[in-house]
């Protein structure tokens, strides 16, 4: 008789599971701060140099005093979510609705050509400072509630796997776009009498593609808010003590990690908008841009398809570490090379094997950063998400004021003045130096990254076991009990 094959158990559904539309929907609200942070990241920095004619100095210290203005918008965004009661649409999803238009507004007014109205430096810096600030308040506003919402989307470990993966698509699509179609909008080609060209930033074609960013952002926010669903339950009555939350933060490895890598990730990403004048001025093509930014993103979108399934094997952790290392080693290749001006293919190599690297950690970072707050509820017993994405937002602006200054400064001593450069393409010296900048600070920035994942950052796959365990049984004992505020230090004991 023919022995019967034991068929293997199939694995239970995890009772907060979602599918491919939720991530989908979720995807749908990084698209749509890409759309805007990406253009006024990227090309902001050039209207104010280059259209408005400010002095290079004084952009850099309008980026550090509106981006110090933070250390008081996030916390108090944080605690104003955090305190915030449910609504009928859930604790998160209605920011996606009442900040998606004052946001893309803000944007938009940002790349008015103030310089139409008044040739006064005075006026105009004044102006750059409202219309930014602004800006940066509208994105925290909206930044916050979106970031913690991937935790209460779902509790379960694949799940925010999945959002995180959607998450990177998202943000992918988003970053990309601006990168790839603004600089066939926004410059205009100028001949340099000897048969060459160079390109020049076109106020116009600027303000219009801000218009389609800040229109595409809103379509976009209320798709997510359409598809995606609150499963986990928030307290109907949160009782946060901020001061606690904060402090507790301070003393958790897991977070100290997390908020120096953001900064140094986030830096990273908004110093390589200094790429734009390395484009300009020392390869003289910035039709360069759409290459790097392929460059950039194609390795994400190919690693996607198997970034999941990694994760699920050897842990985010290990993967971060991985990755890191991968971008820090071709960093390097690329200070030391210092690829010459007929030479743009090897710098877009480069870059490419940059960007396959980075696309381990960008693809898992809020997964990573969900994890990060689950072990701070288990430690705590409190649930603080949007504080702590609050105070990691804050940490991801610490690395974007880090960037924008510092690389505006250097550019500045390097000799990069906008009354004389914004109109110019080669110039002997201080193009150079425009490359060496733009190729050892990445350098020094993704070892940095690689030492910090792998020495010090301690959610190893198996130590997170617990924790999951733990998120898990208070869960559905709220979910049972209708009561989020269930008794955790007997969770904890389960689930140990």
């Amino acid at each position: 008789m023919a022995k019967s094959r034991k068929l293997p158990e199939d694995k239970p559904v995890h009772p907060n599971h979602i599918g491919i539309k939720e991530g989908m929907g979720y995807m749908l609200g990084d698209t749509g701060n890409l759309f805007v942070l990406t253009y006024v990241s990227s090309f902001l920095k050039v209207f104010y140099t280059d259209v408005l004619k400010i002095e290079t100095k004084k952009v850099a210290q309008l980026f550090l005093f509106t981006r110090l203005w933070d250390a008081v918008n996030d916390p108090m965004w944080g605690a104003i979510v955090a305190k915030k009661r449910p609504g009928k649409s859930g604790k998160y999803r209605q920011y996606l609705k009442v900040v998606a238009i004052p946001l893309a507004l803000s944007e938009l007014i940002c790349f008015f050509n103030i310089s139409s109205l008044t040739q006064s430096q005075g006026l105009m810096l004044l102006f750059a400072y409202i219309t930014y600030i602004a800006f940066g308040m509208f994105y925290t506003g909206m930044n916050v509630p979106f970031g913690s919402l991937a935790s209460v989307i779902t509790d379960d470990p694949e799940g925010r796997t999945l959002l995180s993966t959607f998450r990177s698509i998202g943000g992918g699509i988003g970053g990309a776009a601006p990168l790839l179609l603004a600089p066939f909008i926004i410059y205009t080609k100028i001949d340099d009498g000897s048969g060459g060209t160079y390109n020049v930033a076109n106020a116009g074609g600027m303000f219009k593609f801000a218009a389609a960013m800040a229109a595409f952002s809103v379509v976009a926010y209320y798709a997510c808010y359409a598809t995606t669903k609150e499963r986990v339950r928030s307290d109907e009555n949160p009782k946060v003590n901020i001061k606690k939350t904060y402090g507790a933060m301070l003393k958790s490895q897991p977070f100290v990690v997390l908020a120096l890598t953001g900064i140094l990730i986030s830096g990273q990403l908004q110093f390589a908008s200094l790429n734009q004048y390395l484009y300009k001025n020392y390869f003289c093509n910035t039709n360069l841009s759409v290459v790097g930014t392929i460059a950039q993103y194609l390795p994400m979108a190919i690693m996607i398809l198997f970034v999941p399934k990694l994760v699920k094997r050897f842990g985010k952790k290990e993967l971060c570490q991985f990755g890191a290392f991968f971008s820090a080693a071709a960093a390097v290749a690329a200070y030391v090379i210092k690829p010459g001006r007929d030479q743009a293919a090897l710098f877009m190599i480069l870059l490419f094997v940059i960007g396959f690297g980075y696309s381990f950690v960008s693809i898992t970072n809020w997964a990573v950063v969900a994890d990060v707050i689950d072990y701070q509820e288990y430690k705590t017993h409190e649930k603080g998400e949007s504080a702590i994405y609050a105070v990691y937002t804050f940490c991801r602006k610490l690395g974007q004021t880090a960037a924008d200054y510092g690389g505006l400064m250097l550019l500045s001593k390097i000799g990069y003045e906008a009354q004389t450069m914004a109109n110019a393409g080669y110039v002997p010296g201080i193009s150079e130096g425009i490359l060496k900048v733009c190729t050892l600070i990445p350098a020094v920035v993704y070892t940095l990254i690689f030492i910090l994942y792998k020495f010090f950052f301690p959610l190893t796959k198996e130590k997170l076991e617990p924790i999951y365990a733990y998120v898990r049984e208070v869960n559905s004992t709220a979910e049972k009990t209708g009561d989020a505020s269930v008794n955790a230090s007997q969770a904890q004991n389960n689930a140990d």
